[in-house]
């Protein structure tokens, strides 16, 4: 990092500073055209610098300032306080400026003046790194400090309200980060950031708080020094020895009395996060490794029902950890929790079996093993389980429980990390954590080429990349079919050799039928794989099952309680299925668990929308969302676009649109640009020079999509759009027709409606309105996202209105 301007003078040795970090972040910044992107930091940049922390700083010359592409990072050398105070200012200011969002991060540490190639003074050094990483956890309008400065800020009493634990949440290379958030009086984000509600939070609190005690501070300090004292007596030991095996979890040997539900069955369990204790932080890969391998074993095991590992990573290690909670939350009787210790060619694993219907520990082990053992530590945890909830355990189960994954502790390590990289994708970076996963996987089948589980991870992944469009290309899919290859030859008749299969054959390929038969074979063999039943569930719904898709969404949803994607693909079901109260029940059931989740609000208020053409509910809550928080707009964005459209509130498409990720319109999977949105925006408020301009980048934009990938039926549907807003008719009416004849509602029963739909606007922007309402009729009888709200209220049908026909097509959606 460069501080500009400032000449180097070479220095004999590494002369170490603690400077306190602001780190600032323009979200959105790529998705903006250069021009955009140097008016906006030069405007950013006059925002800084016009604030009281930035000059008193730098008149008394304890500032540095260094440009990072899309923001800067504030070096401040004199007080914690600096920072945060600027970064409070700074959110001030931005109240005026709503097209700015911005995340910013605050860390206290060591850094290092270097001398860079053009002989200027550039910064290094830890303190830059961790800052960094405390920023990349953040959402717009976050301002996240780490554990180090708030433990610096609560000894001042007037900072103490407004410093919100979050918990711990894991960043680059398996650091565990301790994190704050600030705000206060509407400055800041109070919401959880996405990336710790979606799993990457690890010792998460029991409830984001604010810091009320300062006492603890000095609690921390004498235990820190204690510890200090018998590490120097011990230090020449490998490990301490704890007569507790995970210190951090409590169960009482007394029986309670209290009430526990019924429902409950006896041989039931959780396996949660085991706490990694090593020195070296990325082994967090490796505890997260062995807690993995203990849940996959018992979850072969049919007469048990196993929790997903997707419910238990939010229950970290805590002092806030209630395990009887957690027990009722999973809607289990047994809970697993551990602990493990890797150093050197050592491991230590410590685990617990507890009842947590009486908060009774039912048995402790630990194991100080070579590390090489560890596989073998896991087996015999899964079997003494199995053993003592008296469990029914078939000879193949018993077989599968032992099997060793691999005898290459190094192939093992690259699969741990690629795994959580994979688990996590969809809530972070999905296209970067995926392609890095596949790199990981496929250096560790170059360790061990017979390692079964780490082919199926990489079949998983390119399948995925495939799947999700970020590269939906032949070769994609002939890299995933390698690996299945891969995987029929080591263990033909595995469990996860025919899920891959099933996987495989429906994103791939789109072959239900074939996908069908090998989930059949798979449920049985991994009956508490959630994932299992969710991938019948979308293959029940592409085909037009629905009922079928529901009852296995409910499945997975036992086997997975507290994961709410589940929850909001079934609502998708009840909105295709045009059943409002019950898609409203569900996305209750989603908020009961995160019941701050700013997108699944806007979700729930839509419902009104979809079905009575009611758009006040979904005005209100997207109000009290951006008053709660005003910079959440790009979390609501898409929902926020589509009530402006159907208002016709130009004022609020354009804050919409400036809050909109660069990802698209998306609806289902066709991937409108948001150059759309822009074009239409344009269109309510009359601008018909802007919308054509819009719907030309559009155009440009699906062009390169679909010259990679021509028979990317989503893309060319959305490209015969733009073409009709072009006034290209023919090659819209015929790129139309095409991509309803690549994909009909027989292969696909969710997306072949909307292509129906889109075939019916295109007519209709092009003067075929026989056509058009032909089209139309047929996408409202069929189960799709169609609705009364949208047909009532959305400014593209206009061309349709006053037609008695689609009046009779608008009723027969009306709700009843």
């Amino acid at each position: 990092m460069n501080a500009p301007d400032t000449p180097a003078e070479p220095t004999p040795d590494l002369q170490l500073e603690i400077a306190h970090l602001l780190f600032i972040d323009v979200v959105g910044y790529t998705k903006l055209l250069v021009n955009e992107q140097i008016e906006l930091l030069q405007e950013l940049n006059q925002i800084v610098r016009n604030t009281e922390c930035f000059r008193t700083a730098e008149a008394s010359g304890k500032l540095s300032r260094v440009p990072t592409g899309d923001g800067m990072a504030l070096l401040f050398f004199r007080s914690p306080e600096e920072p945060a105070q600027c970064a409070l200012e700074i959110s001030r200011a931005l109240r005026d400026h709503t097209h700015i969002q911005l995340r910013m991060g605050i860390h206290s540490g060591p850094v290092n003046r270097v001398t860079d190639v053009n002989d200027k003074t550039n910064f290094a050094g830890a303190g830059i790194n961790v800052a960094q990483r405390v920023l990349d956890c953040g959402d717009a309008g976050h301002i996240l400090l780490s554990g180090h400065v708030a433990e610096d800020l609560t000894q001042y009493r007037h900072w103490q309200p407004y410093l919100h634990d979050l918990g711990e949440c894991e960043v680059k290379h398996g650091l565990r980060l301790r994190l704050f958030n600030l705000y206060k009086e509407n400055l800041g984000n109070p919401q959880v950031p996405e990336k710790l509600k979606r799993g990457n939070g690890l010792r998460q609190a029991s409830t984001v708080r604010p810091i009320t005690a300062p006492g603890w501070l000095k609690v921390a300090l004498i235990v820190a020094l204690l510890v200090s004292a018998v590490a120097l007596v011990i230090s020449s030991l490998v490990f301490s020895h704890r007569t507790s095996p995970s210190p951090a979890i409590s169960a009482r040997p007394e029986a309670k009395t209290t009430s526990w539900p019924t429902a409950i069955p006896e041989k039931s369990i959780a396996v949660l996060p085991f706490e990694n204790l090593s020195d070296e932080k990325e082994n967090a890969y490796f505890a997260d490794g062995v807690q993995d391998e203990i849940l996959t074993g018992l979850a072969r095991v049919a007469d048990l029902k196993v929790i997903s590992r997707t419910s238990t990573l939010q229950y970290r290690v805590g002092a806030g950890r209630n395990l009887r909670e957690i027990a009722e939350a999973l809607a289990v009787r047994h809970l697993l929790a551990g602990s493990v210790q890797r150093a050197g060619n050592r491991v230590r694993v410590s685990a617990q079996l507890i009842d947590a219907r009486t908060d009774t520990q039912l048995w402790a082990e630990r194991y100080d093993r070579d590390v090489a053992d560890v596989f073998a530590i896991e087996s015999e945890l899964a079997g003494k389980i199995v053993a003592q909830l008296q469990s029914k355990l078939s000879p193949e189960e018993k077989a599968a429980i032992e099997e060793r994954p691999t005898a290459d502790l190094a192939a093992y390590d690259l699969y741990a990390h690629a795994k959580t990289l994979i688990d996590n994708a969809l809530s972070s970076a999905p296209s970067k954590d995926l392609l890095e996963a596949v790199r990981l996987l496929d250096e560790a089948v170059k360790h061990d080429p017979s390692f079964f589980l780490a082919y199926y991870q990489l079949a998983h992944a390119h399948d995925m990349i495939y799947h999700t469009g970020f590269d939906h290309t032949p070769a994609r899919l002939e890299l995933a079919d390698a690996a299945i290859q891969s995987l029929r030859r080591l263990r033909p008749d595995a469990g996860e050799t025919h899920l891959a299969l099933a996987k495989h054959f429906y994103w791939g390929h789109l072959d239900y039928d074939r996908a069908r038969k090998e989930l059949t074979v798979a449920q049985q063999a991994l009956p508490n794989n959630a994932l299992a039943f969710v991938i019948a569930a979308y293959i029940d719904r592409r085909q037009g099952r629905w009922e079928e898709s529901t009852r296995n969404f409910e499945h997975a949803a036992e086997l997975d309680p507290r994961n709410v994607v589940i929850l909001q693909q079934l609502s998708l079901n009840y909105e295709n299925l045009r059943r409002y109260n019950e898609m409203a029940a569900t996305l209750d059931r989603a908020l009961a668990i995160a019941p701050n989740d700013m997108s699944i609000r806007a979700q729930r208020a839509a419902v009104a929308l979809s079905s009575r053409a009611d758009p006040a509910p979904l005005r209100a809550t997207i109000q009290a969302i951006l008053a709660e928080n005003p910079n959440a707009g790009p979390l609501i964005a898409d929902q926020w676009l589509t009530l402006a459209l159907y208002e016709r509130d130009s004022a609020a498409a354009g804050r919409a649109l400036a809050a909109l990720p660069p990802t698209g319109c998306y609806e289902a999977e066709i991937p409108f640009p948001n150059s759309w949105g822009e074009a239409l925006a344009a269109r309510i408020r009359g601008d018909e020079l802007a919308a054509r301009t819009a719907f030309i980048n559009a155009r440009k934009e699906l062009e390169k999509i679909v010259g990679v990938q021509p028979d990317y039926a989503e893309a060319i549907c959305a490209l015969g759009v733009i073409d009709a807003a072009l006034g290209n008719k023919e090659d819209a009416i015929r790129e139309g027709q095409r991509a309803v004849e690549l994909l009909p509602v027989s292969k696909n029963a969710v997306d072949g409606p909307l292509l129906i739909k889109y075939l019916a606007l295109i007519y209709a922007w092009t003067g075929e309105k026989d056509r058009a309402l032909k089209r139309l009729d047929e996408a409202a009888k069929l189960p799709s996202y169609l609705s009364y709200g949208q047909l009532r209220l959305h400014p593209i049908w206009d061309p349709l209105r006053g037609d008695a026909r689609f009046e009779k097509i608008v009723d027969s959606l009306a709700p009843k």
